[in-house]
């Protein structure tokens, strides 16, 4: 169980907890919500209505509607789709357990174990005040109640209930899917305790893994403000100028530091019924202009009419006919070939490296991309400015709340600073664009930009001077740190920085962080400083990924030019490198996250503890480039797995080795930081940070407790291997598996060296061998698959294509 406390600032002796939660509703927001929580651990009970009729199978089975079968119908269906859906709700299918289901008539005496109550029903006011009558009867004095809504009042949901409902009523509105999208608005009402404010947004942070902005009681809150605006926007200017779907799509996506979704794969994903809902819910509150844009199109309300909402039905904004996808005409409403925007502009952009520039040569183009792109960014800077005061206290919560929600690279007033403020505002009065009077008067006083730095501090623009941007004292800002202190050392591949607290961290920055000599010297000089100079060392950084694998270009290089004796240097150097982390005298914390791929999972399994996000997608997966791990890979998954077994507990060593073999011939990879402990790459001592934000920081104290408690490297030992009859049995399944069709014979060999290696080469079953061994056979398997021109294709087309060739 996962108990968050959180100890008010007066040191009273107040303790808040959240032991159990309750959530109403278990659609696919409830049961999402419900997931998330089973996902940190938090028991939770799942309510939704009993229904009024029997499903054929219920009457087949002669059962009643008072059956409890039949009246928990509705949350027992949704527990089973967590199962199926995709993509995952559950980080371990085994956290389902953490799941009970009832419903809202039987079952809600139950609420008075609950200390969060959240209500994620249908969004009507008078539904969800009717259920809120109901839980202030059954809940426990003090519990937290909160609602999901995506726009309904909250202060008008609390209204008629007790003193204490109100007190600790809030709204917290997680966006879709719960356990992936970062965004959780935390929306207070005036009567809700400070305390419960503060506790629910460093419990959303800390425990839940969210990004919490604070939000006002206003239609649609924050995210959904902004970006419902900017939709509509961007909708109204592709009909204006006559743009495709597809041309709008090439623009607004990676390009400008948007989702690779866009604006109409968005759509298409969110559902159009959804899309229209939240419209209408600000068109039906606002006036004027604003009204104006709210307003769906008319051609939406007929897509909506013939059932076209996108993903779910199969098709939206895009249709895909055999291999093709099609976009929307929304003149005629028929279905043409995809088109992308072509202009000048456009291939100036794709040439700069970042984002800003991308942004400048864009936005003030007077070509047909540069036209577009001003004619829809502008307008959502100016509403983003205007609505400051109404719908958030500050910009940091604005930008803050587009990023985690929508998935923007930058927030509204980050762009406006990348595009330059005083610039775009002249422009914005020549277009008629209304400027809000506090940035004129910002201007005018001499500040040219919404956010400055100096020294590594950020602070932003507020009421006529700059504040200091506030973050949890867990977020460790790896640029703002090396800003701060510099670096002890760094080249090409990776730095070694000085975290604090007599920690250092090894940093990759490496195109993909992908491992070559350069990363290789660094882990070096790394441990040498360490163990001179610091309790220990935490490898990390916050790119896209930890690690996507070891530089595959170079070593397809080098085996078309036959150079294998830089080969085994190179394989030779990694693996001593990767010893030498094992048995460091310091500790070594990896904290891995994103994708952790073949030799980035190399990199943890030697650490003396792994830190890994929840999200961390973990997996040996070299056979897919016709190869097997190099790097130690085969030998450290292997001894993780002996380890795992308690002392005196007997054990089939010949299962151990299947199971070992089994986990990288299939290049099985983990989908989350909890499967991939399932899967051995994490150990029971080993930890799970939900909030990737955190994970700098618990890997850092992860390294403190261990050097506090007198750390000192594991002892070298023997390994017992399966040998010669092990390796039969290991080549039996590959066979079986050759002669039914399901793999090629190039496969087969991958699996016959890598089987060898596993099984400890041609020694008697039981024999113990030492790690320089096994290395040895892993090496010199390595070396003579990348001789194979089958294994050459497969890492051209890796590296050309993206995905693995199966030849």
């Amino acid at each position: 169980m996962n108990e968050y406390s959180f100890k008010i600032k007066e040191e009273k002796a107040l303790t808040r907890s959240i032991h159990k939660a309750a959530v109403l509703g278990s659609g696919v927001m409830g049961s999402g919500i419900a997931a998330h929580l089973a996902n940190v651990g938090i028991p939770t009970l799942l309510l939704d209505i009993v229904p009024k009729e029997l499903t054929d199978e219920e009457k087949k089975k002669g059962l009643t509607l008072e059956h409890k079968e039949v009246r928990n119908r509705l949350s027992q269906t949704a527990l089973q789709k967590l199962l199926k859906q995709k993509p995952a709700p559950l980080a371990s299918k085994k956290n389902l357990a953490f799941i009970e289901v009832g419903n809202l008539e039987d079952d809600l005496d139950r609420l008075k174990e609950c200390d969060w109550i959240i209500e994620v029903v249908v969004e009507r006011l008078d539904i969800k005040k009717q259920l809120f009558e109901k839980v202030d009867k059954y809940r426990k004095q003090g519990s937290i109640v909160s609602s999901n809504t995506s726009g309904i009042s909250i202060e008008a949901m609390a209204e008629g209930r007790s003193e204490d409902f109100q007190k600790h009523f809030l709204g917290t509105h997680f966006f879709n899917p719960p356990r992936y999208l970062k965004l959780l608005e935390i929306i207070p009402t005036k009567k809700t305790d400070p305390e419960v404010l503060q506790f629910m947004k460093s419990f959303g942070e800390d425990v839940l893994g969210k990004g919490v902005v604070v939000a006002k009681d206003t239609p649609n809150f924050i995210a959904n403000r902004i970006g419902t605006y900017g939709l509509l926007v961007t909708v109204q200017e592709m009909l204006k100028g006559k743009y495709g779907v597809g041309e709008i799509d090439s623009l607004t996506g990676p390009i400008i530091g948007r989702p690779k979704s866009a604006t109409f794969r968005t759509l298409d994903v969110v559902g159009l019924d959804t899309f229209i809902h939240v419209a209408n819910n600000v068109y039906e509150k606002v006036t004027g202009n604003e009204k104006e844009v709210f307003e769906v199109p008319a051609f939406i309300k007929a897509m909506l009419q013939k059932g076209w909402l996108g993903s779910k039905t199969g098709q939206g904004f895009y249709l895909k006919k055999d291999k093709e996808i099609l976009e929307l005409n929304p003149t005629t409403l028929e279905y043409q070939p995809r088109t992308k925007l072509q202009a000048p502009s456009l291939q100036m952009a794709k040439q700069e490296k970042s984002l800003p520039k991308k942004l400048k040569a864009l936005v003030y183009a007077e070509d047909r991309a540069g036209t577009l792109l001003w004619n829809i960014l502008a307008p959502v800077l100016s509403y983003s400015a205007q609505l400051l005061g109404e719908i958030a206290d500050n910009i940091v919560a604005i930008d803050r709340a587009m990023k985690w929600g929508f998935g923007w690279e930058l927030g509204p007033f980050e762009v406006w600073d990348a595009i330059g403020v005083k610039r775009s505002v002249e422009k914005m009065k020549e277009s008629n664009i209304e400027v809000p009077a506090w940035i004129v008067e910002m201007l005018e006083s001499g500040h040219e930009t919404f956010y400055k730095e100096e020294e590594g501090v950020v602070s932003y623009y507020h009421n006529g001077d700059y504040r200091q941007v506030e973050t949890n004292p867990k977020v460790i800002d790896l640029k703002l740190l090396k800003k701060q202190k510099g670096v002890i050392k760094k080249n090409s591949g990776a730095s070694l920085i000085d975290i604090g607290d007599g920690v250092a961290l090894l940093e990759f920055h490496s195109p993909n962080n992908a491992i070559g000599l350069d990363i290789i010297q660094m882990i070096n000089f790394a441990l040498d400083e360490v163990e001179k100079n610091y309790k220990g060392l935490v490898i990390g950084n916050q790119g896209k990924n930890f690690c996507v694998g070891a530089n595959l270009a170079l070593i397809l290089m080098e085996a078309q030019d036959d150079n294998d004796f830089e080969i085994d240097m190179v394989v030779r150097q990694f693996q001593q490198a990767m010893m030498r982390v094992k048995y460091s005298k310091r500790p070594v914390v990896a904290a891995p996250f994103g994708m952790t791929l073949g030799g980035g999972t190399e990199i943890c399994l030697p650490a003396a503890r792994i830190q890994a996000s929840l999200e961390t997608y973990m997996g040996l997966v070299e056979v897919g480039v016709g190869l097997i791990p190099g790097g130690g890979g085969n030998k450290e998954l292997y001894i993780k797995h002996l380890e795992s077994i308690p002392n005196g507990v007997e054990f089939d060593l010949q299962k151990v080795a299947n199971k070992v073999f089994e986990t990288i011939a299939m290049a099985k990879v983990s989908t989350s930081g909890e499967e991939a402990r399932e899967l051995n790459f994490l150990d029971l001592a080993d930890g799970i940070s939900v909030n990737n934000d955190h994970l700098l920081y618990d890997a850092k104290q992860l390294v403190l407790s261990l050097y506090e408690s007198g750390y000192k490297p594991p002892v070298k030992k023997k390994v017992p291997v399966v040998g010669e009859t092990g390796y039969a049995t290991l080549l039996l399944a590959a066979q079986s598996m050759y002669y039914s069709g399901y793999i090629s014979e190039h496969d087969l060999k991958i699996a016959k060296k890598l089987a060898y290696v596993i099984a400890g080469g041609k020694v008697p079953f039981g024999t113990e061998v030492d790690e320089e061994y096994l290395l040895d056979l892993e090496r010199e398997a390595f070396l003579s698959l990348v001789k194979e021109p089958k294994s050459q294709q497969r890492m051209q087309y890796m590296l050309t294509k993206g995905k693995p060739l199966r030849n």
